[in-house]
């Protein structure tokens, strides 16, 4: 049953306009699709009312770094960015195009990109090994004027900000006295500890597979250097020791039961190694019973989804036409999750998740992914920091019309 799912693939072209007569048929092509072709040449901006680059997001992958299945290659990460696809067109009605790209070269893949940029409306880099996945994000924003994120960093560190957040107003702890240890000094582990000093942090202990990235080490590149504490900790064991917060971002079973027994009160575990997380929930809260945990799993509460984030972070920046994703609008995406976590939860979520019980607390710091309201909050919210940051080309931009106008687009189903 799994393999048979993709069979064929899993995305198609939708025509959205008629070709069933002459008339519709000289529209659509030669000669009436010159006149459009004219009115853009005049005015490129004309693209966005002319043509479907306003909702339509490149997904583009090389397949050197697959979640769980690490360099596959490009051809074989396919299914996966067509799965992409898949969840920006059901989440947030954005259209998405898979793009796999047989190249490793930095340069060249920014070459690739800036020249297709402008059929598209954003561009979402997926599954590119660090460190390069950094130099490819920024030299390509650089030279384009749509928004690029790499979202196995930034999607992580938003989701996990978010819940960051809601502990530590439900444990009555303030971001700049807690220990944050994060396992893994890859391309998310680099973003989540980016986003969690912006929010505060002071205290952020990164761990890679030789132990504690510390200033004593002498095998350390220039990205892990920039993370690189004076600190006499050289272990995982020893790392997490009073640690107040863990975030695993590495490999299976790696974070023992003791391990957890010596962390400080109230800790946070946020364990998204998949499928098996770095430990299992059953043992951690085997420990103790003051956890606050998420995986990336979604058999079990919390879980850490990207899905959560980049489908409506594109939808806000596609809808005020953002030239960037300015970290601005990444911290407004996260504390919108924050605070949507707080609201009432709707009925049909709960229905989906078989849980009538459900509500904000220690077991629900992050919205669930069906829940419609995420759309609205996320994108709003995105869309606002855009304007207030400078980076949206739309005029008389109305916040509150924006709202309604997602709310109907979610609940199109719903209306007469």
């Amino acid at each position: 049953m799994p393999l048979k799912y993709h069979e064929g693939g899993k995305v198609a072209t939708k025509i959205t306009k008629p070709c069933d007569t002459q008339e519709e048929l000289s529209l659509a092509y030669t000669p009436g699709v010159a006149l459009p072709c004219k009115e853009i040449q005049k005015d490129p901006s004309l693209a966005y009312k002319y043509t479907a680059k306003g909702n339509l997001v490149a997904v583009i992958s090389d397949g050197s770094a697959v979640l769980g299945l690490g360099d596959i290659g490009p051809l074989a990460s396919k299914p996966v960015m067509e799965g992409k696809s898949v969840l920006f067109k059901k989440f947030a009605n954005v259209d998405a195009v898979d793009i796999e790209i047989d190249e490793r070269d930095v340069e060249k893949i920014v070459d690739i990109c800036v020249a297709i940029a402008g059929t598209f409306g954003g561009i979402n880099l997926e599954d590119i090994s660090a460190p390069r996945c950094f130099e490819i994000e920024r030299k390509l924003q650089e030279r384009v004027d749509i928004p690029v994120m790499h979202d196995d960093q930034h999607g992580t560190a938003i989701i996990t900000t978010a819940g960051l957040i809601n502990v530590l107003e439900l444990t009555n702890k303030d971001i700049q006295k807690i220990k944050i240890v994060i396992i893994g000094a890859g391309a998310a582990g680099s973003a989540c500890a980016k986003m969690y000093k912006s929010l505060g942090a002071k205290n952020i202990v990164m761990v890679d597979s030789k132990g504690v990235i510390s200033t004593k080490r002498e095998d350390l590149n220039e990205h892990k250097k920039a993370f690189a504490i004076d600190t006499d900790d050289m272990t995982l064991e020893d790392a997490l020791k009073d640690a107040d917060m863990m975030l695993g971002l590495s490999g299976p079973n790696l974070v023992t039961a003791p391990m957890v027994k010596s962390m400080a009160k109230n800790p946070i575990i946020f364990a998204c190694s998949n499928p098996t997380p770095e430990i299992m929930p059953d043992v951690a809260h085997g420990v103790r019973d003051d956890i606050i945990m998420g995986t990336g799993r979604s058999d079990f509460p919390n879980q850490v989804n990207n899905v959560l984030g980049f489908p409506f972070i594109f939808r806000g920046a596609l809808d005020v036409r953002a030239s960037k994703i300015t970290e601005n609008m990444k911290m407004a995406a996260a504390k919108s999750l924050a605070e949507l976590a707080k609201e009432p939860i709707p009925n049909y979520v709960k229905a989906a998740y078989n849980d009538q019980n459900l509500k904000y607390g220690k077991e629900h710091i992050i919205p669930k992914p069906f829940n419609k309201e995420v759309c609205i909050w996320v994108a709003s919210a995105i869309a606002k920091a855009a304007i207030e940051d400078g980076v949206a080309n739309v005029e008389n931009f109305d916040l509150e019309e924006y709202k309604n106008s997602l709310r109907k687009l979610m609940y199109l189903d719903e209306q007469d």
